[in-house]
């Protein structure tokens, strides 16, 4: 148990994904079993790993197949599994990494954005290399402003289920290596600001840089739920009013 407490510890310290399950009833009672996503750099289908176990070898795997479906859900849930000629009953707590809106592009669309998400409880990034656009006079109520190329920055970051990303630029050298390194990553919601025009021009420039289809398929472009809106303000909400939809529609999914 204490290997199982430590790996715990450990995962929840990196801010991952991960679920402790408990054993709630039965001769299992109080058994433990941690589950953990690794997810591949190649975009191949994530690594389970595991520490400890419930007493049962049947009763593990049906707990590891539920608990990342709960884990994709992002929400605790207690669970009733029939396993052979019983059913078990488990807790499946899920550590939830902080939710992160991270920003590539310090305009004025930014601004609201910034105070939008923070309203809704994100921690809130704005990257942008132009010293001129990244200052602490126009974003003072950001959490984290960083003047870096925004590809380089995200490289820095532990990208995951839980980070939304968002290319403000329209600058082509600062948008596309951007998406380039979010797209290789489980990251929860991508968008791109610009027109239709705009984004067939960005997709042709990421297939010459060899993202799949199946990756480009992940950007939201236009950005944004059709709110009619033009102002910075307006479409500042309709961004953040589809990150919350896609947000919303995982946890629906994980039900």
């Amino acid at each position: 148990m204490a290997e199982l407490f430590d790996a715990a510890a450990q995962a929840i310290r990196k801010d991952e994904l991960c679920a402790v399950v408990t054993v709630l009833s039965g001769d299992e009672i109080g058994r433990k079993l941690l589950v953990r996503r690794e997810h591949m750099a190649d975009g191949s289908a994530p690594a389970v790993e595991t520490t400890g176990s419930l007493g049962d070898a049947a009763l593990d795997q049906a707990a590891i197949a539920r608990a990342i479906e709960v884990m994709e859900a992002r929400r605790t849930t207690r669970v009733t599994l029939p396993v052979e000629d019983r059913e078990c009953d488990l807790l499946i707590d899920v550590h939830v990494p902080q939710e992160r809106l991270i920003i590539v592009g310090a305009v004025h669309i930014a601004i609201p954005l910034v105070s939008f998400a923070r309203e809704l409880g994100l921690y809130t990034v704005v990257i942008d290399a132009r010293p001129i656009f990244a200052t602490q006079d126009r974003f003072g109520h950001v959490d984290e402003l960083i003047q870096s190329w925004p590809d380089e920055a995200l490289q820095e970051m532990k990208l995951n289920e839980s980070s939304y990303v968002v290319t403000l630029t329209h600058d082509e050298k600062l948008d596309t290596p951007a998406l380039i390194c979010a797209l290789d990553h489980p990251v929860g919601y991508i968008g791109a600001l610009g027109s239709k025009r705009t984004h067939a021009k960005r997709v042709t420039a990421l297939r010459e840089a060899g993202v799949s289809d199946e990756q480009i398929s992940r950007i939201h472009a236009p950005i944004g739920l059709d709110l009619g809106g033009r102002s910075p303000e307006e479409i500042a909400l309709a961004i953040m009013a589809e990150i919350v939809q896609v947000r919303n529609r995982v946890k629906e999914a994980g039900r």
